[in-house]
């Protein structure tokens, strides 16, 4: 993996634990994505526009990918209003990247390594260690989080395709633009102007260019090296959050959820490794 690649990969883990953190720590967490989503594609319009590349062979994958980030941050909103972030994000994070590497390996027929099969073992025993051995987690939030980790495969998957006809930016722009019309509109008829209203403040602001940032240098990095390799240095954002939210002292964090995200980024640095 280039160092190019390496140190966009880290810079997008950094910002998309950041946003996390903003928006799971809202009170009315879908009102608060559709701010965001809105701030975001309005804020980098400017850059898209200065580097405008956008072939129309794009539109299939933009329509593909538009439709599982509105799936992705429907499950997620969701799971941050009735589940723990330290609890979520984990699982959501370290689902994407097995399900990369099994889809890639299904359409490509490529064999997978016992350095990847260790990986995926190593992400499902932290998993465990996150939802807890002995935990009465509900079901319906584990199926949340692993949602949204299937979301985040296959829209990895989508794009890492779709910016082959389309520079960087223009394509997010285009991707992240459908999608915020989409979720504010669902967000407008189910909640009403009054919960969008309420939802504006510095942190969505923060929020909705940190979502749009993050996946930014994401692609930026995709372009320069493997879906797999990218998709498992970003999740060391799995760390960060659950560090400051261990040190905050925002959610209760044990040291067998601790446990468990490392688990989960050292099985992800050995999909890459594989």
């Amino acid at each position: 993996m280039p160092i190019s690649a390496l140190l966009l990969a880290l810079a997008a883990a950094v910002v998309h634990a950041v946003w996390n953190l903003l928006l799971s720590d809202e009170r009315d967490t879908h009102s608060a994505s559709a701010v965001a989503l809105v701030v975001g594609t309005v804020v980098f319009a400017p850059v898209a526009v200065l580097g405008w590349r956008f072939d129309s062979t794009a539109l299939p994958y933009v329509a593909g990918s538009s439709a599982l980030e509105v799936l992705y941050m429907v499950l997620l909103a969701t799971a941050y209003s009735v589940a723990a972030m330290a609890f979520v994000y984990p699982i959501a994070r370290g689902t994407g990247p097995v399900l990369v590497l099994i889809a890639g390996g299904a359409v490509t027929g490529a064999r997978v390594s016992w350095l990847a099969a260790l990986g995926v073992l190593l992400v499902a025993g932290g998993i465990v260690l996150v939802r807890g051995v002995r935990s009465s987690a509900r079901p319906r939030d584990l199926a949340l989080a692993l949602g949204v980790g299937a979301c985040i495969a296959g829209y990895t998957l989508v794009d890492k395709h779709g910016i082959v006809h389309a520079a960087p930016v223009a394509y997010l722009e285009v991707v992240f633009g459908a999608t915020a019309l989409a979720y504010l509109l669902g967000t407008w008829r189910a909640r009403g102007p009054a919960a969008l209203r309420a939802a504006i403040s510095w942190r969505t602001v923060l929020a909705g260019i940190g979502f749009f940032g993050a996946y930014a240098l994401t692609l930026a990095a995709l372009r320069l090296a493997p879906a797999a390799s990218v998709a498992a240095v970003r999740e060391s954002s799995v760390v960060i959050a659950t560090a400051v939210l261990a040190l905050s002292g925002r959610e209760p964090v044990g040291a067998e959820r601790v446990a468990g995200a490392v688990a989960v980024v050292a099985g992800i640095a050995l999909i890459s490794l594989g």
